[in-house]
């Protein structure tokens, strides 16, 4: 990033009024968030916005920025800061109290590029009730492995595409990836219908991937950087909420074409291309990603973009300027430039690599969940549970709809419950609805409440799913990683999570087959508690701070986070939940350095 000779570094200006220097963004031992305005003299202050403003273009706007810079240095005491306005403090108390009231050109481009994440479900979905008819058309019933393989050609093309959101994204930005990934899951999507044999299938499903794993990698990063700190965990719910939606009419257009017969399958699964079709007209009207505007030097761009997505200039001016003090930090630590040498740092420096172990562990947990298993091969396990194939499609019809009814709750929950605890919670409840499914397997086919119990333990798993795992990977993968990193890192764990997704879809066929059910289900169940144990010790919270910021929760060693959950958090847990001492408190890991605030327990 260029920089005017007389732009002085804030953090140089912080140096020079503290001993202190800021934490090691690589190795946060003492847990600190670093504010880089904290602690500069209002003088000094504005002697950097001028230079900033004077270096980017922004003359005329040196007194909003200046304003934007002391709202940003004292994001709690603002109420006694003469600079601002009246009007820029009620504007600043409404982020408190009024947070969901944002611009219209904010809902417009969440609701918009989550609806590209719909196909996904629908997809799923379609290949569910396809499994019940194209396997006999194409004569490959009795061989579940090429099943498996048909179903999984998203996630296994998906694996090679995923890489490529880096290069993409930096050549046509995030509006023109989700466009053109969107052309993917138009035309292969409707190909599906006039195929003539399994291998022709599947080269459409394949090329499916190739958009899929693209645009699964950019739509949450792109959400992630429009939304503000305090709702971005509920904002970015949205995409899983279209997936769950998606997946439910997918479910309802398998029933609308049961009666067509053997080719059912075709517009079953041809019909997912729908929801693609409004993306790819009008995303051109979404304000681009201002942190990308930021990214490729575009600062003029990138405010008018959050004037877009924020309710004032001084809100806008502070959220660029935090950023890009931030950024010149990032700078600093990650030296990176091309994409051999990033993709490297994702493993070799320890910030980033905190970063890629816990985002690619949450969606190996995903994929541990079950949940997909579920989603292609309901219907098969409602048959196996002694359904007729109508009654399968329509009790997997109702599993979508708990599963879209079940992701609403999520957009509160994910900024205030926390996205650790939504995890620690919902893990073990799934862990024994499964194996509660399971042993019903084990109920005499003739006992008239086996079939109503093992839909009810599914659906009440699903349930739990929701507001859980289910959205969880999407919100935490965007923003894990650095500016300077995160179409890296989304990449890489896109591509854990369909090599793992993969995996799992391709076996389950022959789990089924060699565990029967109940060995099946309770495989599942076990998986689930595993996730939950590592979860335990190496995810960290990241709620309701800056994208920038979480360099510092992501800087703290993996070592200090452990040490922490089980020698203060798991005491603390016991003593107020298992021994009911109200008094219990619990000390905070994470303290925003030089004032009282903190970024919670976890």
């Amino acid at each position: 990033m260029a920089h005017s000779p007389d732009l002085k570094h804030p953090k140089d200006e912080f140096l020079s009024h503290v001993e202190d220097a800021s934490p090691n963004i690589s190795r946060n031992v003492n847990a600190k968030i670093w504010n880089p305005l904290m602690g500069i003299s209002k003088d000094n202050l504005r002697s950097q916005v001028n230079a900033f403003c004077r270096e980017y273009g922004f003359q005329d706007k040196q007194d909003v920025f200046f304003r934007g810079a002391l709202a940003a240095q004292n994001p709690v005491d603002y109420e006694d800061i003469p600079e601002l306005t009246d009007d820029d403090k009620y504007w600043l108390r409404r982020e408190v109290t009024n947070r969901w009231h944002l611009p219209k050109a904010l809902y417009y481009t969440i609701a918009l590029c989550s609806l590209g994440s719909a196909i996904q479900g629908w997809d799923n979905t379609g290949a569910n009730g396809a499994n019940l008819s194209f396997p006999q058309e194409f004569g490959i019933e009795n061989n579940g492995w090429l099943v498996g393989v048909i179903n999984s050609g998203p996630t296994l093309f998906g694996l090679l595409s995923a890489w490529a959101a880096d290069p993409v994204n930096n050549l046509l930005g995030r509006r023109g990836t989700v466009f053109a990934t969107g052309l993917f899951c138009i035309f292969p999507v409707l190909a599906q219908a006039f195929t003539q044999n399994w291998w022709g299938l599947m080269i459409c499903r394949l090329f499916m991937g190739l958009g899929m794993g693209i645009k699964i990698s950019t739509i949450p990063v792109f959400s992630a950087e429009v939304a503000p700190a305090s709702i971005r965990g509920g904002l970015v719910t949205s995409f899983q909420l279209w997936v769950s939606f998606g997946m439910f009419v997918g479910y309802c257009v398998n029933l609308i074409f049961y009666r067509v017969g053997k080719l059912a399958w075709r517009f079953q699964l041809a019909s997912a291309f729908a929801p693609a079709i409004p993306v790819v007209v009008f995303v051109w009207f979404c304000p681009e990603s201002p942190r990308w505007l930021m990214k490729k030097q575009r600062y003029l761009e990138s405010f008018q973009s959050f004037c877009r997505l924020r309710n004032t200039e001084m809100q806008s001016a502070r959220d660029l300027y935090y950023a890009h003090c931030q950024v010149m930090e990032e700078r600093d630590a990650f030296a990176g430039v091309s994409f051999w040498h990033r993709a490297w740092e994702l493993f070799s420096v320890p910030r980033l690599r905190r970063a890629a172990v816990a985002s690619g562990w949450i969606v190996i947990s995903q994929q541990f969940s079950g949940i997909n298993i579920m989603a292609f091969y309901s219907s098969t396990i409602f048959v196996e549970a002694g359904y007729s194939t109508l009654s399968s499609l329509l009790a997997s019809m109702g599993f979508g709809l708990v599963l879209f009814v079940f992701a609403f709750p999520a957009v509160y929950t994910m900024d205030t419950f926390g996205r650790r605890n939504l995890l620690l919670t919902t893990f073990p409840n799934m862990a024994w609805c499964l194996l509660a499914a399971g042993l019903c397997f084990l109920m005499s086919t003739e006992n008239s409440a086996r079939i109503p119990c093992i839909a009810f333990f599914v659906y009440l798993f699903t349930a739990f799913y929701g507001p859980g795992i289910g959205p969880l990977p999407s919100i935490y993968f965007a923003e894990a990683f650095p500016l300077s990193h995160r179409e890296l890192g989304a990449g890489l764990t896109i591509c854990i999570n369909n090599a793992v997704g993969s995996a799992l879809s391709l076996t389950f066929p022959s789990l089924l087959k060699g565990l029967g059910p109940t060995g099946a289900f309770g495989f599942y169940a076990g998986l689930n508690m595993l996730a939950f144990v590592v979860i335990f010790f190496i995810v960290p919270e990241t709620m309701k701070r800056t994208l920038e910021e979480l360099d510092y929760i992501f800087g703290v060693p993996t070592r200090r986070h452990v040490s922490y959950q089980v020698g203060t958090w798991l005491p603390w847990w016991i003593k107020k939940y298992i021994f009911f001492q109200r008094k219990a408190k619990l000390e905070p890991l994470y303290k925003l350095d030089g004032s009282d605030d903190t970024a919670g327990a976890q």
